[in-house]
Order: C-alpha cells, then sequence, then structure tokens
C-alpha cells in the first residue's frame, strides 16, 4: 500500500468532517543525517524499512539559490572543510546517488521522496516520479514554490512550523483547485522541540479549520509526542531517523534511533485498532462475563 493509497481514506469525504485512517503510515526523515554518506544514507532507508516505516524522506537543495555568496563563504569547521560552501556541497547527493537510493527504496518496497528547498530541486526530485512531495515549514511563505508543488498535482504534505494562522491560511489557498491532496502537517520547528512547547491539540484545531486530514512531523527526542498526536487523529507521523545521536550533525539530536523507530512504528499501528470506532456495545466475550458476575440475571 502506498502512502497515497494509505492518506486516501483520510482525505475529506463531505463538509462533515474526515474518516479516521485503518492505517497511520510512518515516514522516516533521513534529512541530512546521511551526512553525504550514501553507505549511510542506505543503511538508514534498511533500517527504516524494518521498523515497517511506509516511506523515507530526504532533502534536496540548490545551495547557490539557497544561500548567499556571502553565507557560503563564511567560515565553518566540518568534515568536508573549513567553509560554509564546503559543507552544504558536502551533504548534497548527486543524481547517481538519488538513482541508487531510488533503485534501493524499489527493491525494498519502501517509498521515498525530498523535501525541496528551491524550484529547481524540486524538479530534480519529481524527475523520479515520487508519490508524494514535502514542503518543509522553511517553505510555507515561499508563494511561488508552492504554487509549483500544487501544479504537479502529486500528495503534498505541508509542515506548518515557523509559521502564523495566517501564514498557513494563505498556503492552503494556493493549493485550492488544483489536484494535488493536501496533509497538512503539525509541526513545531526547534531542534529538539521542548515537550511543553508542542501544543498537540493544534491537530484538532487545523483539521476543524481546513477540513483537511491533518498528520504530525516531530522533532522531539522521544516516542510518546508522536504516538499522541496519533490518537488524537493524526494521519501519518514524520519523525527523523539517525543512526546514532552523538554523530555530526544539526538534526540528530532530534532524530530517533533504530530502537526508537521500531518502537514508535509499532506502538502507531495499534492506534487505530485501539480507538475503535467510538459505538458504545458489547465488546467480544463480554455476554460470557456478564453471565458469570451477574447473579441476579
Amino acid at each position: 500500500m502506498t502512502i497515497l493509497s494509505s492518506l486516501s481514506e483520510s482525505l475529506p469525504v463531505s463538509k462533515i468532517g474526515l474518516q479516521r485512517p485503518s492505517s497511520i503510515p510512518v515516514i522516516a526523515e533521513v534529512g541530512i543525517n546521511h551526512n553525504g554518506d550514501l553507505a549511510i544514507a542506505k543503511q538508514l532507508i534498511q533500517v527504516s524499512h524494518d521498523a515497517g516505516c511506509a516511506a523515507v524522506k530526504f532533502q534536496k537543495r540548490t545551495i547557490d539559490v539557497v544561500y548567499s555568496a556571502e553565507t557560503l563563504d563564511s567560515p565553518r569547521e566540518s568534515p568536508w572543510g573549513s567553509s560554509q560552501r564546503d559543507q552544504k556541497i558536502g551533504l548534497e547527493f548527486t543524481r547517481d546517488e538519488y538513482q541508487e537510493i531510488d533503485s534501493l527504496c524499489k527493491s525494498l518496497g519502501i517509498e521515498w521522496s525530498a523535501s525541496a528547498w528551491d524550484i529547481q530541486s524540486l524538479h530534480f526530485i519529481e524527475d523520479f516520479l515520487p508519490s508524494f512531495h514535502k514542503v518543509a515549514s522553511a517553505m510555507i511563505t515561499h508563494g511561488e514554490f508552492l504554487q509549483e508543488v500544487a501544479n504537479l498535482g502529486r500528495l503534498t504534505l505541508l509542515s506548518t512550523g515557523m509559521a502564523s494562522i495566517e501564514d498557513v491560511d494563505q498556503a492552503v489557498e494556493i493549493f485550492e483547485g488544483s489536484k494535488a491532496n493536501l496533509v497538512l502537517l503539525h509541526t513545531v520547528s526547534t531542534y529538539p522541540s521542548p515537550d511543553a512547547d508542542l501544543n498537540l491539540l493544534t491537530i484538532q484545531t487545523l483539521r476543524e479549520r481546513y477540513n483537511l486530514p491533518v498528520g504530525y512531523s516531530g522533532h522531539e527526542a522521544s516516542v510518546s509526542p508522536s504516538i499522541v498526536a496519533a490518537a488524537l487523529g493524526a494521519v501519518v507521523i514524520e519523525r527523523h531517523v539517525t543512526l546514532d545521536r552523538t554523530m555530526y550533525g544539526s538534526d540528530q539530536a532530534a532524530s530517533l534511533e533504530p530502537n526508537g523507530l521500531r518502537q514508535l512504528v509499532s506502538t502507531v499501528n495499534k492506534i487505530p485498532s485501539l480507538l475503535g470506532n467510538g459505538v458504545k456495545d458489547w465488546a467480544p466475550g463480554e455476554r460470557e462475563v456478564a453471565t458469570k458476575l451477574r447473579y441476579w440475571d
């Protein structure tokens, strides 16, 4: 089952509300935690597949578009050199490397995509015909970019961190009338996010305001907030994944290691069954227990 077919069950069916999904896919956000090493990227894909994730996601940038020359020429010590440019180039994969990622994901049967940070990168990823596009929170106010994504007509996951409700209003309006099915992701864009800042009830607020399915993209260090988000109706969960939180990189501390990712997927998979349909009725086996305990009947 693809993310598209899984999420289609939770897309709007009427003005009254949304159907609850029968499953909640988990996307493993590899992001740049591969540190520019294709072997590490492949390990993270395998870890995500083995944990039961529906997809893995990377990040793609055209560095001379996303960053100014002044920024790129500024000093920064990293495994790749002593400038910001060295570091940014070191974190990017080539088309040939993405071909290997594509081939591995297809062989494993796991979907993949990448958050593009500029229009050129968006079309780079579109060339691989992903089943979905993901818009990072940083891009939510980039109207031209959002319009380009909407024009592609694919399932789009839009993170809403670093945004006011008016920013979200404007972003949603861009997608209205397009063929792209839009899923909003409640997000708090701090790394890692303190539990007190997560405001998970925003999932309900966004769903009611836009009559759209809403998921959760978490940057906290623990598993439990994502589980609560799923119980609150999140239709998809996205979490950063790493082999080791102590590795080099700004996102490592906000990521789940393999054991945490397995725990997350295992628990999230149980939630639709645990929640049931909300109808108060006899559970299987209860009549037999009642016969034994209600001596007056």
